[in-house]
């Protein structure tokens, strides 16, 4: 029931969404806009799934997102923008200073409200989807990347509208040069604002202080609506002002959140080749799992095995679903180890251990053999390390001692 109703209402948001970007643009400009503002999307999202790669979440949660975000949360920030930037005009007689109060207070406020519904929506629906702060990340980057695809569709169909009343076309059309501003130059950039609203949620999806739980959303928030206000007002700071920005901020902000994105996906593999090892001892899993777990390559070399020699794409899925669990298991003992695990500890780990249990037929042999192709090759080990003293000295003939 509660399914059927958020489906329809994103249906009737599209709906509704798409019936005002085609009066704007008109026909012809939404089927340009379309076309173009579709081309950075699957790239964004092919990232984000690849961030999310350790503990993918579900599709189903992927899809909600991008429909969210093209959807419901594009709705709701063209409606409201254009209701409070002309409330304001009509209010202050001054529509210039609407217009930029508009772009620089008004939408990032709304937008990023609006794009971190979907993230909420899935903290508190999808708990045990909620993996993290890259799991976050990659929800809020992929409702960013629905909005923007909404949003380039507008933008886009308008700049053929120019073009056609003007009598430009080619490269040194508006078309082309507001795909180059956005399709090529800044197709992260409403990604990179909630993504950090993401990563707050991902924060408090770790077993914390009620009290200091919601402060990570709110702060992640915060952070969203004010990157987007920088980006908003870059015109503002003269002539050179978005360069300014996007060379001296945006730029090296999109870098340094994907390093440390990263680094904590890496950290998440290694508590894996830590942590899993106990299970080894317990029987639950096989000597080279730990390993193959821990690594992102023999993970693949699993999956691509299983789906050669193990039963196609099903063996495959279920390796898949083992790898996610493996590193959920994985990352509750660390938790526990460190004294911050919930009060269904056991209960959870045992959930977790019988599954793995129930998808060991295809996965551990594909996860053996990924281990055999990747481990590195045996150090040779000399006397003195294994016996903790120089061997000693042969007192019988040498015939090669001069």
């Amino acid at each position: 029931m509660r399914h059927g109703a958020l489906a329809g209402l994103l249906a009737l948001s599209g709906v509704v969404i798409l019936a005002l970007v085609r009066r704007q643009t008109g026909t012809e400009g939404f089927l340009v806009g379309l076309g173009l503002a579709v081309v950075p999307v699957p790239w964004l999202i092919a990232a984000f799934r690849w961030l999310d790669r350790v503990r993918p979440g579900p599709w189903r949660n992927m899809l909600f997102a991008f429909a969210w975000g093209a959807c419901a949360a594009a709705l709701i920030a063209i409606v409201a923008n254009s209701f409070a930037t002309h409330w304001i005009a009509t209010a202050t007689a001054d529509p210039s200073g609407a217009d930029t109060l508009g772009a620089t207070v008004i939408a990032p406020v709304v937008e990023e409200s609006a794009k971190a519904a979907a993230v909420l929506l899935v903290f508190v629906f999808r708990r045990r989807d909620f993996t993290g702060p890259v799991g976050g990340a990659a929800i809020a980057g992929v409702t960013a990347t629905g909005f923007a695809f909404t949003e380039n569709i507008l933008y886009l169909g308008n700049a053929f509208g120019t073009d056609q009343s003007i009598g430009t076309s080619g490269i040194v059309s508006v078309t082309a040069a507001t795909f180059f501003v956005r399709g090529v130059m800044s197709p992260f950039a409403h990604p990179l604002f909630t993504v950090f609203t993401g990563i707050g949620f991902g924060l408090a999806a770790l077993p914390r202080s009620r009290r200091l739980r919601w402060l990570f959303p709110v702060g992640g928030l915060l952070v969203a609506m004010s990157m987007h206000a920088l980006w908003n007002g870059s015109a503002a700071f003269g002539q050179y002002g978005f360069l300014v920005v996007y060379g001296g901020f945006m730029a090296p902000a999109f870098g340094l959140l994907a390093w440390l994105l990263i680094r904590s996906r890496q950290r998440e593999l290694r508590v894996a080749r830590e942590e899993l090892p106990v299970y080894v001892y317990a029987g639950w899993l096989a000597p080279a799992e730990p390993f193959a777990l821990g690594s992102l390559r023999a993970r693949r070399l699993a999956r691509d095995h299983a789906r050669r020699f193990l039963g196609g794409r099903p063996a495959a899925r279920a390796v898949v679903h083992y790898e996610t669990t493996a590193t959920e298991l994985a990352l509750l003992r660390h938790r526990a180890r460190a004294g911050r695990a919930g009060p269904d500890f056991s209960t959870r780990e045992h959930e977790l251990l019988v599954t793995l249990w129930q998808h060991r037929a295809s996965s551990r042999p594909a996860l053996e053999y990924a281990a055999h192709v990747t481990a590195p090759p045996p150090s040779p080990v000399t006397y003195w390390q294994r016996y903790g003293h120089p061997a000693p000295p042969y007192a019988g003939y040498n015939p090669y001692r001069t």
